[in-house]
């Protein structure tokens, strides 16, 4: 990462390195409040300056973590992106049928949006503005196929109710995982497998074949 300017107290490279200054704001605070005003305000709506006065920092010592703001937008929709391709691997991983390769796929999804729901929120919200955009919607696509792909075999297996388009099937199922980011708020002590419990049972009680 280049550095413009002399970098300002504030923000510290490594925790073992950690300079004087407002204590908290080390990259990992600069990504999540950036990811919010990214969101909040729009990506093209957002400067530096004001992301500055939010974290009431200097922009040098923004600068003093990463090069530019398009750099910022990049690292926060990679750590939803990532997260999410992270549990595609492992349900590729995974023995037996479909349907439970999926419910693993919702259940991990669940979890990825509620440890990083700022940066599933902008995942969620970009639409392809600039070229860091273009590469994350091409990468939510390519998930999208992933769950697509389990529903039509799970489908094809005679674990899922045949009378629904497997491509609907996918967009509902992950349109309620989404829909989280409206109302979802973490709390000290919040369980997200009781989360992903919950939308499992709501989602599979649905589209599983009933078995006798």
């Amino acid at each position: 990462m280049t550095t413009t300017g002399d970098a300002k107290p504030g923000l510290s490279r490594a925790s073992g390195n950690r300079r004087r200054g407002r204590p908290g704001y080390d990259l990992e605070s600069l990504l999540q409040v950036a990811a919010k005003l990214f969101y909040e305000r729009g990506y093209d709506g957002t400067s530096m300056e004001e992301l500055s006065r939010r974290l009431g920092i200097t922009k040098s010592a923004i600068y003093h973590h990463v090069a530019s703001k398009e750099e910022l937008l990049r690292m926060s929709v990679d750590r939803a992106l990532d997260g999410l391709f992270a549990v595609a691997a492992e349900v590729e991983a995974l023995p037996g049928r479909a349907i439970d390769k999926l419910e693993h796929l919702v259940r991990g999804s669940v979890r990825v949006l509620s440890e990083q729901l700022p940066f599933v929120t902008l995942l969620l919200r970009v639409r392809g503005n600039t070229k860091v955009e273009r590469t994350a919607v091409a990468r939510r696509r390519q998930f999208d196929r992933i769950v697509a792909d389990l529903v039509a075999q799970a489908e094809a297996e005679g674990d899922i109710r045949p009378d629904v388009d497997p491509a609907t099937t996918a967009r509902l199922l992950f349109g309620m995982v989404n829909s989280l980011i409206e109302w979802y708020q973490p709390r000290r002590g919040s369980d997200s497998t009781a989360l992903a419990d919950a939308v499992a049972k709501v989602a599979f009680d649905g589209i599983r074949v009933p078995r006798a």
